[in-house]
């Protein structure tokens, strides 16, 4: 198992492009969208990860769905805080991204494919918006 260390993302990194369901009682099967730049895990995931809500709380395990993401260490050290990663190639939920914060609970996001154009993402983030 290897260790990636990732520096926090700089301040001029652009925008997150997340989109993420409204809080409610009942469970949902998708909690969001997330459009990441790359399939670079170690360099889109802090940018992600810093951009979460607070009431998330440590993200501590993250699972990708997928063969295209690029290398995926056993866990990356983001904001000073270890983050053990996964890689699943299940058929039943591709392009998906699970983050799991221990006592707080679990968030599965469509992941948009970084090549998608703008007029075809826009409606798949809303849809996973409104899950």
């Amino acid at each position: 198992m290897t260790t990636a260390l990732q520096p926090p993302p700089p301040p001029s990194h652009p925008l997150l492009r997340l989109t993420l369901a409204p809080h409610g009682t009942m469970p949902r099967p998708i909690d969001g969208a997330w459009w990441p730049r790359s399939y670079d895990l170690l360099a889109e995931l802090p940018h992600l990860l810093s951009g979460l809500p607070a009431a998330w709380g440590q993200i501590t395990r993250v699972t990708v769905n997928g063969a295209k993401w690029s290398a995926v260490p056993g866990r990356i050290l983001v904001c000073n805080q270890v983050v053990r990663l996964s890689r699943t190639l299940t058929s039943s939920a591709p392009h998906t991204i699970v983050l799991l914060a221990p006592g707080r609970g679990r968030w599965d996001l469509v992941v948009v494919p970084p090549d998608t154009t703008e007029q075809a993402a826009k409606p798949l983030m809303a849809a996973a918006g409104h899950a």
